[in-house]
């Protein structure tokens, strides 16, 4: 028996309905909050060109801006995946994986016989999987690993006792290979992640290989967690090797987590808004700017800063993300910025340019669950050249976007424009 269309009543009742329980669920994980700095709006002091920009963001924020690095921009699954598989595959002595996301098929069997592969060699081989984030993984691949003397262990595990903490997840992507080479960005090991973004099946996505001083301070970061979560201190050449200048390139990793500095993160992207003087790139799988953010960026658009923002489109994993960001978009549009949404597929990437100096890539959404509830790494760098080849990119990815007008995002439907509202209310834990 077909069924018969629903009434347009139906659907305003099923609406209402919808945003019923969008509002209560908000009531409920209200609780579940973290990060309690409220930030004042910051002055503004210094550009980016002045030698105090490097020295507040490597000095009162994070681990100090080293010199001699070498980096690679590596774009989507067909670019990605091979870099890290081949770092894996060379690994001598150590090899430290942390990340949100790690579920099943293909891709996944590959890295767990990767790094099985590894451990049956005599490399010491240790796993941190976020417990929400990589609860679709096949118990098989867990036992693999765990029998070829993998360490694989789970960051914060749900317990009776501990429920608050279920909402601090490990949103890291970190693989550092003989305290050598590391990478960072915003994949996880998933079919999605594979392709080169070619369909909505496949999504767009950036990671970033590093080699030089800095990635000791990417290993420091792994350390972080994996102490908290086994008790064990990981030390030594093996994990922190001598590190020679390999590049010319300057950067550091900076690192957030709610139970200690969940909010240094938000003060690293407001501090390089405050100073830019020229232009702001922000490609953001979730774009949820608080009050102060937003007063930031409009402060910036009028003393003449160029701002661009790249956000999914029509594929979206995450659709009250999507409503409660559109819903803030209007005093940014109104003061001049650009924003468009990414077309082809599910964009995820977390990409800040300022200024054509710094770039900070990594696992840092533009919102207040990765500035205040998840733990986050971002490596930070500052070099022109790299800053210019970011921007091209950016600009490939812009040329697949679709800009959204004023006027387009003020004729949005009442009902749009309602479960945005809503939405809103989620935002601290979206």
């Amino acid at each position: 028996m077909r069924l018969k269309p629903q009434s347009t009543a139906g659907k305003v009742w099923a609406g209402m309905i919808g945003m019923l329980a969008m509002g209560l669920i908000a009531l409920v994980i209200v609780n579940f909050q973290g990060g309690e700095t409220e930030f004042e709006p910051i002055d503004r002091q210094y550009s980016t060109d002045d030698p105090q920009f490097l020295r507040s963001l490597g000095v009162m924020l994070g681990p100090p801006i080293v010199a001699g690095n070498r980096f690679d921009a590596l774009q989507n699954g067909d670019q990605i995946f091979p870099a890290m598989l081949e770092a894996i595959g060379n690994a001598k002595r150590t090899i430290c994986f942390e990340t949100y996301i790690y579920w099943s098929g293909d891709i996944g069997q590959r890295f767990a016989q990767a790094f099985a592969q590894r451990a049956r060699a005599g490399v010491k081989v240790h796993v941190l999987l976020d417990w929400v984030g990589s609860s679709k993984i096949d118990d098989s691949l867990i036992d693999m690993m765990r029998a070829a003397g993998v360490e694989v262990r789970y960051y914060h595990p749900l317990r009776w006792y501990q429920l608050g903490r279920i909402n601090n997840r490990t949103h890291r992507k970190l693989l550092i290979v003989d305290g050598r080479v590391g990478f960072t960005g915003g994949v996880g090991i998933a079919q999605e992640w594979t392709g080169s973004g070619q369909d909505p099946a496949h999504w767009r996505d950036s990671h970033f290989r590093v080699e030089g001083p800095v990635t000791a301070q990417m290993q420091a970061v792994f350390m972080d967690n994996w102490i908290k979560t086994t008790g064990r201190v990981l030390h030594g050449e093996d994990y922190f090797p001598d590190l020679q200048a390999v590049g010319t390139g300057a950067a550091q990793v900076f690192s957030s987590s709610a139970d200690g500095g969940s909010d240094s993160m938000q003060q690293m992207y407001l501090l390089s808004i405050v100073a830019a003087s020229r232009s702001i790139d922000l490609a953001m799988a979730y774009f949820v700017p608080d009050q102060v953010s937003r007063a930031a960026l409009v402060a910036a658009l009028r003393r003449g800063v160029r701002l661009r923002i790249i956000v999914p489109g029509p594929h979206m994993d995450a659709e009250a993300v999507r409503q409660s960001s559109r819903g803030l978009w209007g005093e940014l549009l109104r003061a001049g910025a650009i924003i468009a949404e990414y077309q082809p597929t599910m964009y995820h990437c977390k990409v800040m340019i300022v200024d054509q100096l710094l770039v900070s890539v990594g696992s840092t959404n533009f919102d207040d669950r990765s500035f205040k509830l998840n733990d986050e790494a971002n490596l930070n760098i500052y070099d022109a050249e790299f800053a210019h080849q970011q921007t091209v990119i950016f600009e490939q990815d812009l040329e697949k976007s679709r800009p959204v007008t004023l006027q387009k995002w003020e004729n949005r439907p009442i009902l749009e424009k309602a479960r945005e509202g809503l939405a809103a209310l989620l935002q601290p834990v979206l």
